[in-house]
């Protein structure tokens, strides 16, 4: 749809209140457009009359190795808001193909998916402010400088299988987690000590803007309180 992506691109106001991916997502949903919003290399959104059925990222688990228990529908969840966050920071360029609809866990607006992208952001950044760890491989300390440590599910088993080579996302992948559990996790281990890190370059993260445009459908309460309940299940 060449209409969708002419109006996006061109609208530096989408850009600058939501982020580039998040302006061209509020304009689909304002056209209903249906099709797949590709965002460069690093995976897409699946869309059916402005909503978002499914989101796909390179660097996330796919919906059948995400955690999930004995439901599917909430494993495919997680797998999509873990794809849809991961997409929602990217800078690469999203290009819309108009196509027949696909399915998913449901449809979900792109308030929701800004609201969830901005308050993990505000969490990651309360645990450890520097983003650097989300990317580097995840390397053990030799030596513990502390008599006892307490951890959590998650950080047992990254420092367990951590390997000096892998990312948190590739971490996530091989044990069958969220991205943003493992992100949380490893923050939560270098604000611990208990994993190497370069020191903090002293800036200070960006402040979490909550207000979003007037004429985006709003957020989905509901799928967020139960988003988060399967997420605090998880850790």
């Amino acid at each position: 749809m060449a209409r969708a992506n002419d109006t996006v691109q061109a609208n530096g106001v989408a850009r600058a209140n939501a982020g580039w991916v998040g302006g061209v997502l509020a304009a689909l949903e304002r056209e209903k457009a249906t099709g797949i919003l590709r965002v460069g290399g690093d995976g897409a959104f699946h869309v059916d009359r402005g909503a978002v059925t499914r989101a796909e990222s390179r660097h996330a688990p796919e919906p059948g190795a995400a955690p999930g228990g004995p439901d599917p529908e909430l494993s495919a969840l997680l797998a999509t808001f873990d794809a849809a966050c991961l997409l929602l920071a990217s800078d690469a360029e999203p290009v819309f193909t108009e196509g027949p609809p696909s399915g998913g866990p449901g449809k979900i607006t792109v308030a929701t998916l800004v609201h969830e992208q901005r308050r993990r952001r505000a969490l990651l950044d309360a645990a450890w402010p520097d983003a650097s760890v989300d990317t580097a491989p995840v390397v053990p300390v030799r030596r513990v400088g502390r008599q006892r440590v307490i951890l959590t599910g998650v950080q047992a088993e990254i420092l367990l299988n951590a390997d000096g080579v892998r990312t948190p996302a590739q971490l996530a992948r091989e044990l069958g987690r969220t991205v943003f559990g493992c992100l949380l996790a490893v923050r939560g281990l270098a604000a611990a000590s208990l994993v190497r890190t370069d020191p903090p370059d002293g800036t200070p993260a960006p402040p979490v803007r909550e207000e979003l445009p007037a004429d985006w459908a709003p957020a989905d309460h509901d799928l967020l309180v139960r988003l988060h309940a399967a997420l605090v299940e998880l850790r």
